[in-house]
């Protein structure tokens, strides 16, 4: 049953916003583009994932898109148009997508992917982004800027550089060969691969999962990982042991060690 939010209205397409339970869901709702990425899902999305920094009932966050497709990249006649535009107005709508990307990252709950048919260009890019990605058997992703004499934006290359074998992420950003999910399951890139039409409901799934886990650590643990990715190893220790202690004084590892003394599954608030 679907709960919409007091403080985040439902929007109208192309993008849909709403509560469900413990999650917020925002998908990519555009038909007529294949759910082609636009300002809307930029703005709308950075201002939902700032909101939920406020709102500790929120455990999770799922991306998807509407109609058997994640999302199709980027518009080629809003490109066409952005071309005529001067260049500070091409330098706008980047800092508008890479805004989403960096709010993606810095959520403080988990953000789930969840892929349905294709994920090209910028979509793959903003499922990269994602702490996880949940996709159906026939989901297929490509970083199609080459396809048409462009280069990856929404940090494609950063992410893929730093998940796969050079010559892999070669191919998929040089030459713009797609790559099947069960492919990039080899690589580790895929938590869960469904049957098609199911990928909406095994994100859901998950969500509840993750709802059931200690909010502030699992926080935490994101924040480490994404320094981690750029810090030397004394500068990572350091922030290791200041959010290990931070942890230790929390209700959280209060309660998650009672529970594993006492043998009871752990009641997080």
């Amino acid at each position: 049953m679907t709960t919409p939010s007091t403080k985040i209205p439902k929007l109208d397409v192309p993008v849909d916003i709403r509560r469900e339970h413990s999650a917020l869901v925002i998908t990519m709702h555009d038909p007529a583009t294949r759910n082609a990425v636009g300002e809307v899902l930029f703005q709308k999305g950075r201002e939902a994932l700032e909101e939920i920094k406020h709102d500790t009932s929120i455990r999770s966050v799922i991306l998807t898109g509407a109609g058997g497709t994640f999302c199709s990249g980027g518009n080629l006649s809003m490109l066409t148009t952005l071309r005529q535009q001067p260049q500070e107005r091409t330098q706008a709508a980047f800092e508008s997508f890479h805004g989403f990307i960096k709010a993606i990252r810095s959520a403080p709950v988990p953000v789930i992917a969840a892929v349905e048919g294709d994920a090209a260009g910028a979509g793959f890019s903003m499922a990269l982004a994602c702490d996880f990605i949940i996709a159906s058997e026939t989901a297929r992703f490509t970083m199609a800027y080459v396809q048409v004499g462009l280069t990856p934006d929404g940090g494609g290359s950063w992410f893929l550089t730093r998940s796969l074998p050079h010559a892999l992420a070669s191919r998929l950003v040089i030459l713009g060969e797609p790559i099947w999910a069960r492919e990039l399951d080899h690589y580790g890139l895929i938590r869960q691969i469904v049957p098609e039409g199911e990928v909406t409901e095994a994100a859901r799934t998950f969500a509840m999962l993750i709802a059931l886990g200690p909010r502030c650590a699992m926080e935490r643990g994101k924040k480490l990982l994404q320094a981690a990715a750029n810090n030397m190893l004394d500068t990572q220790l350091d922030l290791e042991a200041q959010n290990f202690g931070e942890a230790l004084h929390h209700p959280e590892s209060i309660e998650g060690m009672r529970a594993f003394m006492e043998k009871k599954p752990p009641r997080y608030t």
